[in-house]
C-alpha cells in the first residue's frame, strides 16, 4: 500500500471546505495527507483547517493554476488526488483511486464524473450531461486522451515530477485542471472512471456573470495552450509515439 495525499485550492470557501473535510474523514480508505491550499481568503477557512486538523498552505498568487501547482508541489505522496472546495466525495472515493492506480501503475493519473446538487433538476441535468458530459467528449477528442476533471482526478507523483516545470502558474484565468492534461506527455495515461463520481455545486450555472466568466477562462486557457502547442501538433505526437511503441493511439 502506498499513500495518498489529497489537495484542496480554497479561498473563501469556508463553510463548503468544511463539509468537504468532513467527507474526507469518513474514507474507507483515509488520506496520508491532506493539504488545503488557501489563496488569500478572509473568512473563517483557515479556522475550519486547524478545526479538522489538516495542513493549510496560504498562496498569494491569485489563481486556480497557482494554487493547485503549489499543492501538488507540496503533496509528499505517491499518489496525489484533486478535489475543489465544493466537491462531495463518497466513502470509497480514496480507496477507488488508490485500486485504480495500483493496476495501472506508473506515470497514470485516473478521472471521472460528477452529479450536481444545489440547483433545479434541470440545471443539474444538463450540468452533467450537456456541460461534463461534453467536456469529457469534446476535449477528449481533441486531446486523444481523457481530460483530467479538476473537481475529481488523482495522479501518480512521478506524473507530476515531469510536469512541475512545465504548467502554467501565473495566469489567473487558466483552468488548471486543462492545463495538466494538456502538458500530459504520449507515455501518460489517464484512465476515466464511470464510477468514480463526487458530488459538485451547481454554483457556476447560478447566473449569467459566473458562466460568462468560466467561458472567459475558457477561451483565455486555450489561447494559452495553443499558443504554446498547437492541438494538431499535440495530437499528431501521440499518434506517432503510440506508432513507435505499439500502441493504441
Amino acid at each position: 500500500m502506498g499513500s495518498v495525499s489529497v489537495v484542496i485550492p480554497t479561498r473563501n470557501d469556508a463553510d463548503m471546505l468544511a463539509s468537504c473535510l468532513s467527507m474526507l474523514h469518513e474514507q474507507t480508505r483515509p488520506a496520508d495527507e491532506i493539504i488545503v491550499i488557501d489563496n488569500a481568503s478572509t473568512d473563517h477557512t483557515a479556522a475550519v483547517c486547524d478545526a479538522a486538523g489538516v495542513r493549510r498552505i496560504p498562496v498569494s498568487l491569485p489563481g486556480i493554476a497557482a494554487s493547485t501547482a503549489a499543492g501538488f508541489d507540496a503533496a509528499e505522496s505517491g499518489i496525489i488526488a484533486r478535489l475543489d472546495t465544493d466537491s462531495r466525495p463518497p466513502t470509497d472515493w480514496l480507496e477507488r483511486i488508490e485500486a485504480t492506480l495500483d493496476r495501472t501503475g506508473p506515470l497514470s493519473a485516473v478521472s471521472g464524473p460528477a452529479y450536481f446538487y444545489g440547483a433545479n433538476r434541470l440545471v443539474c441535468w444538463l450540468g452533467r450531461h450537456a456541460y461534463l458530459g461534453g467536456f469529457f467528449w469534446a476535449v477528449g477528442l481533441m486531446m486523444g486522451h481523457t481530460p483530467l476533471f479538476g473537481s475529481n482526478f488523482a495522479l501518480r507523483s512521478d506524473v507530476w515530477a515531469r510536469l512541475s516545470g512545465t504548467v502554467i502558474r501565473d495566469n489567473s484565468r487558466v483552468h488548471d485542471d486543462f492545463d495538466i492534461s494538456y502538458h500530459l506527455r504520449p507515455d501518460m495515461t489517464v484512465t476515466y472512471d464511470p464510477m468514480l463520481q463526487v458530488g459538485v455545486s451547481a454554483r457556476p450555472f447560478a447566473n449569467l456573470k459566473a458562466m460568462r466568466s468560466r467561458m472567459a477562462m475558457t477561451v483565455e486557457t486555450f489561447r494559452v495552450e495553443f499558443a504554446a502547442e498547437p492541438p494538431l501538433r499535440r495530437l499528431a505526437e501521440r499518434r506517432r509515439w503510440a506508432r513507435e511503441h505499439g500502441r493504441r493511439p
